[in-house]
């Protein structure tokens, strides 16, 4: 019988290992899977490579991860917040390499490396820094810069309910970047705040996959209530 069900987050990061990538979703505090996030912390993984679309919105987000010493680079869109301090004189020592990388092109980045595209040219950044270096070709719309695929070796996800199979339903803002890194990851780990059986959920209103859900991690009681009033 199929269960991916973990005990706890603890359980279910265990594996994760120095110099990994990691997605993790979110914007701000909205879908941010800070459980697992909390969890990674206490288990202390280094050198790891972070994707996210901002950093130092909340405390218990990425934010924490850097506090610990556990971020080699960050890939984000947004490097600021009210708790971007740490990540900010970490830039400016040398111990972290940022990457800036615009929303939409973040997004597609990621979308990119779940469906197998390896590469895609988009105008956005184009004659800007962000674009300094990068190989461009020119199409009758203008200039293009090439973009590469993001994939990551796990993916840090938040959905409202599953099912044991780990078909996913968000709750309306979760439905951010959630859906798209759990398709570009090894291994996804989704923390949800229900998780039922198999044909009690409305096939309609399933968004992601059982087949992209590797893992998945109910939390307590008193957290959901906490996590909602976010959302």
């Amino acid at each position: 019988m199929i269960q991916k069900k973990y005990e706890s987050a603890a359980k279910a990061i265990a594996d994760l290992q120095d110099g990994a990538t990691l997605l993790v979703g979110g914007f701000g505090g909205s879908g941010l899977p800070s459980h697992l996030v909390g969890a990674l912390t206490k288990q202390g993984a280094k050198d790891l490579t972070v994707v996210s679309n901002n950093i130092g919105a909340v405390r218990d987000g990425v934010a924490a991860l850097i506090s610990n010493d556990q971020v080699r680079k960050i890939i984000c869109s947004f490097p600021v917040g009210p708790h971007a301090n740490e990540l900010i004189q970490r830039i400016k020592n040398g111990s972290i390499k940022l990457e800036i990388v615009p929303q939409g092109t973040l997004a597609e980045r990621i979308r990119a490396g779940g469906a197998g595209v390896p590469a895609f040219y988009t105008p956005t950044a184009a004659h800007t820094e962000l674009g300094e270096g990068k190989e461009t070709r020119m199409f009758k719309e203008g200039l293009h810069l090439l973009e590469h695929a993001i994939k990551g070796d796990y993916a840090f996800i938040k959905a409202q309910r599953a099912d044991r199979w780990g078909n996913l339903v968000y709750h309306k803002t979760q439905r951010n970047f959630n859906p798209v890194m759990a398709t570009a990851a090894q291994i996804t780990i989704a923390e949800v705040d229900e998780i039922v059986e198999v044909g009690e959920i409305d096939p309609e209103t399933i968004v992601t996959p059982s087949v992209y859900v590797h893992r998945l991690v109910k939390l307590e009681a008193k957290c959901d209530r906490r996590v909602l009033v976010n959302e």
